[in-house]
């Protein structure tokens, strides 16, 4: 981090050499005041863009009606934004107009007061117009002026005061929670990229499980996420769930998963939103293939937050496993070691355990499989391919769907020691899939189907 922050000194040096003014300001400040390394450095000024643009080479201008340039030094790229006000907000997002002002009025337009601190890193001075520094101290996330204006200016600076607090672990002002929970329904105004980034964000952060709680009380998840807001309210068979309903369980469960990637974080958050849709009470409260019905719910979650196909494919895949996990010490050798070899199988033992811890509390599968692991030879962990796609074609087969179950079939196979060569892989596939098998002959009349479809 010192090449960052020297090229962050740097840039603020040269723009006060040639007679401007130039501070850090926001994050970056904020961060130094808790005694927190910042991961990036953003500077303000007076001087206009085009200035800023002749005092450093190769600087881009990314946003120049908004007084915004972006300076590469050093391997680091700065964005150096020119002191401004701005005009009303026309779409929750960006304003109408914008006009070059002083470094207060340009404090006073940011979203919250503890971004609002301007340092020079030359004289080691910060200015304070905003109350920022006591909010740090009182660790209490509170707005800029009127919480109203500041949300109805940009959407999104109510679900990153979530977010914001969450990371931070502070509390979220009184009048700011109120504003956030009466304009809630604006965060439709917002992209899907944007609110993903937050989510994303907000699921790996020290203090997330207060954040979904404020997700859920501001009126937010139920807008971003309905599905998961179904969930509050859910009872769940206390035999197993002592915690209670769904929702309870669901918080509990993100916040134990330690330091969780965005990935096992979205897919913990989404575990259980196939319960509500598939409730139903017997002899006991059950839910009933509620990990296929979640698995199907994720994907289209995940596709609507605009997640890439690499993240939606994981995480459904964490959403649709983790209530078969609990069998894997009754499955077949083979099988447990299939299913211990894959690529992301310590995401699915993290949630699993997350998932137990916040319920019944029992690791007795989770410590199996943990030492299942360890005794894996290196054979077993990344069993050489025996056969492949390529070769059912050359075989005769057809791809399709099939080849899926042919080649999971063949590793079984060569984790069991049943096969040991190409060879031998081929001629288990010959016979037991053969490539034009007979259709059973049915005798009688047709049996009218049953109603359980």
């Amino acid at each position: 981090m010192t090449a960052l922050r020297d090229g962050a000194l740097a840039v603020v040096r040269r723009l006060q050499e040639e007679g401007q003014s130039a501070y850090w300001v926001g994050g970056c400040v904020r961060d130094l005041e808790m005694g927190r390394e910042p991961h990036d450095y953003d500077i303000a000024t007076d001087a206009r863009p085009d200035r800023v643009s002749g005092l450093f080479p190769g600087s881009v201008m990314v946003g120049a009606r908004f007084g915004v340039v972006a300076v590469p030094l050093g391997g680091n790229t700065y964005e150096v934004t020119t002191f401004r006000s701005e005009g009303p907000y026309a779409d929750g997002r960006r304003p109408t107009s914008v006009k070059f002002v002083s470094a207060e009025e340009d404090v006073r337009r940011r979203d919250f007061t503890i971004n609002g601190l301007l340092h020079d890193p030359l004289s080691g001075k910060t200015l304070d117009h905003v109350g920022g520094r006591e909010d740090i101290a009182r660790r209490c996330l509170r707005t800029i002026g009127a919480p109203d204006v500041r949300f109805a200016e940009d959407r999104l600076r109510m679900l990153r005061a979530v977010r914001l607090a969450a990371e931070l672990q502070f509390d979220i002002e009184a009048e700011t929670f109120a504003a956030i929970r009466a304009q809630a329904a604006g965060i439709t105004q917002i992209s899907a990229e944007r609110i993903r980034d937050e989510i994303k964000r907000l699921v790996t952060a020290p203090g997330r499980g207060r954040g979904l709680w404020w997700l859920h009380e501001s009126g937010l998840l139920a807008i971003i996420l309905p599905e998961v807001a179904a969930t509050h309210g859910v009872a769940q068979p206390p035999e197993y769930h002592p915690e209670g309903e769904v929702f309870t369980h669901t918080v509990m469960v993100v916040e134990r998963l330690g330091k969780p990637s965005p990935v096992l974080g979205l897919a913990a958050l989404l575990h259980d939103v196939g319960k509500p849709p598939t409730y139903t009470e017997t002899d006991r409260i059950r839910f009933n293939r509620h990990d296929e019905v979640g698995a199907r719910m994720a994907e289209e979650i995940s596709r609507r937050l605009r997640l890439s196909n690499d993240e939606t494919e994981r995480i459904v895949e964490l959403v649709r496993e983790h209530i078969r996990i609990k069998d894997l010490p009754k499955m077949r050798p083979a099988k447990a070691k299939r299913f211990l070899t894959r690529e992301h199988i310590e995401d699915h033992l993290a949630l699993h355990r997350a998932d137990c811890e916040a319920s019944h509390g029992d690791l007795t599968v989770w410590n199996w499989a943990r030492k299942a692991i360890e005794e894996l030879t290196e054979d077993e962990r990344r069993p050489p391919r025996l056969i492949s796609g390529d070769d059912l074609i050359r075989m005769g087969y057809s791809p399709g769907p099939r080849f899926k179950k042919i080649l999971e079939a063949v590793t079984d196979a060569q984790l069991e020691g049943r096969v040991r060569s190409g060879e031998e892989a081929e001629k288990l596939v010959k016979r037991k899939f053969p490539r034009n098998p007979r259709k059973r002959k049915t005798g009688g009349k047709r049996r009218p189907p049953s109603g359980n479809t």
